[in-house]
């Protein structure tokens, strides 16, 4: 049989270190580019184009969460 160790780790207390964000260009247009497309769509055609949209919708709200940030 096999031990199991266990080294305890003091807790850090205390705010953990910030450090420094910058804005990803990548996550900005990604954004930009899906809006359009969504307007686009709109304008075309929205009935005929509404699965379509809600696709995209659907795609922004389950990739892209409350957390994410284009600062992370």
């Amino acid at each position: 049989m096999a031990k199991v160790f266990t080294i305890p780790v003091p807790p850090r207390l205390g705010r953990p270190s910030k450090r420094e964000r910058s804005s990803d260009p990548r996550y900005v247009e990604g954004q930009r580019l899906l809006v359009e497309a969504m307007r686009y769509l709109a304008q075309s055609d929205p009935v005929v184009n509404r699965s379509a949209i809600e696709l995209i919708s659907e795609h922004v709200r389950t990739r892209f969460r409350m957390s994410d940030s284009p600062l992370a």
